[in-house]
């Protein structure tokens, strides 16, 4: 079927380099046109050094901003990143990096979501000496990896930015210091796209899901974005037959139409026993 964004043109609002990670895979994937804007500055959306609050959930951020996007351009097409940061979701221990691509097409009515997520650089310390700064910066994995600095702890609403050097990051250090009313420095990670080399992985693995999606076109609507919802559980197990959460069959479906279709999964016939609850409980 051939691609219906062939040729057209896509807004990015985005004031952090992520057009320079975009661009590539969805012109080369998917045929577009990336028209990228600073015309409005995103920071005021929320924060990742937390000066100012996201309002509303990671998808309502990405919804803004490709609003803003298309209504800064005129252009009809747009797409939005926006990434979020905690612990992994298996040990709950490791920081964890969550990247959503949302693509909004007002012609079509449609809304896609591109995802990736997966171990972040996100590191933070407390010191008071610039030997302890200078190990924490081998963690940091700076200077690939940017710094943002601040007086005493994660509160105080002094920031210093920008932070890619050894220069500004002894300059930044010393006048926090100054400004520390407990002799402590807080230093972390900077989790902006143009200063986390390991966030821009995420992020265009988040672009690769997406065009994977927009390839996709329902049987019934003939609309892309026709993919995976779920999977359907039951593969028995090789030693009791009991039935396991191990997937039989994926249901795919239709965003536009709710057409949906099941896939049978024909990988094994059965699962491994330490996959089921009876044998390994």
């Amino acid at each position: 079927m051939e691609m219906p964004y062939q040729n057209c043109q896509v807004a990015l609002l985005t004031k952090h380099g992520k057009q320079n990670l975009l661009k590539p895979i969805l012109e080369s994937d998917i045929g577009c046109r990336l028209l990228h804007t600073e015309d409005f500055d995103t920071d005021k959306l929320g924060t990742f050094t937390r000066d100012i609050d996201r309002q509303g959930s990671q998808l309502d951020a990405a919804r803004r901003k490709a609003q803003l996007a298309m209504e800064l351009t005129g252009v009809e097409i747009a797409i939005a990143s926006e990434g979020a940061f905690g612990n992994d979701p298996f040990t709950g221990f490791i920081a964890w990096n969550t990247e959503i691509l949302l693509w909004v097409d007002k012609v079509r009515e449609l809304e896609i979501i591109g995802l990736a997520h997966g171990p972040a650089q996100s590191t933070q310390r407390k010191v008071k000496t610039l030997a302890e700064l200078k190990e924490f910066i081998n963690e940091a994995r700076f200077p690939d990896h940017h710094l943002v600095v601040r007086p005493e702890d994660h509160e105080h609403t002094s920031i210093y930015k920008n932070i890619r050097n050894i220069q500004e990051l002894t300059e930044a250090f010393d006048s926090a210091m100054k400004l520390s009313s407990n002799g402590m420095v807080f230093v972390e990670n900077d989790l902006r796209a143009f200063s986390n080399p390991t966030r821009q992985e995420v992020i265009k693995n988040a672009a690769k899901d997406l065009t994977q999606k927009l390839k996709s076109f329902c049987p019934q609507c003939h609309k892309p974005g026709f993919w995976r919802t779920r999977r359907i559980p039951g593969l028995p197990c090789s030693f009791c037959l009991s039935r396991t959460q191990v997937a039989i069959a994926e249901v795919w479906g239709c965003i536009s139409c709710a057409y949906e279709s099941q896939v049978e999964l024909k990988k094994t016939q059965f699962a491994d026993p330490s996959k089921c609850n009876f044998c390994n409980p």
